[in-house]
């Protein structure tokens, strides 16, 4: 088989969560370009429309405005892919939020907040668009879920951002039991740990780029086709026979620290 249909994504539904910001956008424009069919979604609606105008230049984009830190929300946005697409070939669950106090002051708010939109939701997304992916997934093609994890699910983050860790690092555990379960399904279930990506979400931290980049393994952060090679690679042919993994993309962040 020739690279260009290994790695080839052409004419495969996808959907992306937080898809129009930081890594979600990278991922999506990432697909895009490589001619899968993407549905993004966000709460910000104006933010929502405007990246995904922006992104239908590279190819089908739509946005569909949902609060996926609601059960309600997830239920909603589900039944509204299901009503336009008989199958789904690619879920990135990649929405996500995070929270930091001291330990002290740590409020229970802080801890629902990012544990039902990092996990829960994904979660119930994945069981509630379990039926298309049933139908597009063959055995030597299957349906994909890419849970968007973290290196602080990993290693110590060095930030009190505790739901936030305990919440990637129970995604990682849930992609693999979630693998396992639905691989008679013909659904692989894979994760990406990402490093440090320059996001909304990591903009405190990225007043000093370029020192921080130096202080990677690989002296830079991580730049779009990065995380976009690695769903790419799990989303193609390439990755059919893999399922239940972790995929670290760090610039060498994990190894170094442990």
């Amino acid at each position: 088989m020739k690279i260009e249909q290994l790695f080839s994504v052409s004419g495969k539904v996808a959907v992306v969560t937080g898809g129009s910001r930081g890594i979600g956008e990278m991922i999506t424009r990432g697909l895009l370009e490589n001619g899968a069919r993407v549905y993004i979604t966000a709460r910000k609606e104006d933010e929502l429309k405007a990246a995904a105008e922006a992104m239908s230049e590279l190819g089908e984009c739509i946005a569909i405005r949902a609060d996926l830190s609601t059960n309600e929300g997830v239920n909603t946005f589900a039944a509204e892919i299901r009503e336009r697409e008989s199958k789904v070939d690619i879920l990135v669950n990649n929405a996500g939020a995070s929270w930091g106090a001291p330990i002290d002051e740590f409020p229970e708010s802080g801890w629902d907040k990012v544990m039902d939109l990092n996990l829960k939701s994904l979660f119930f997304l994945t069981q509630q668009l379990l039926e298309p992916m049933r139908a597009a997934g063959t055995d030597e093609d299957p349906a994909r879920v890419i849970n968007i994890a973290s290196v602080n699910g990993i290693t110590h983050p060095k930030m009190q951002t505790y739901s936030y860790s305990s919440s990637k690092a129970a995604v990682i555990h849930l992609t693999r039991h979630l693998a396992a379960d639905l691989a008679p399904d013909r659904i692989t279930v894979n994760a990406i740990a990402p490093g440090f990506f320059p996001s909304k979400m990591t903009a405190f931290l990225l007043d000093h780029e370029k020192e921080m980049g130096k202080g990677m393994p690989l002296r830079r952060l991580g730049g779009p086709e990065d995380i976009a090679g690695a769903v790419i690679y799990l989303s193609s042919r390439a990755g059919a026979w893999v399922t239940g993994d972790t995929i670290v993309v760090d610039g060498g962040f994990v190894a170094r620290a442990g």
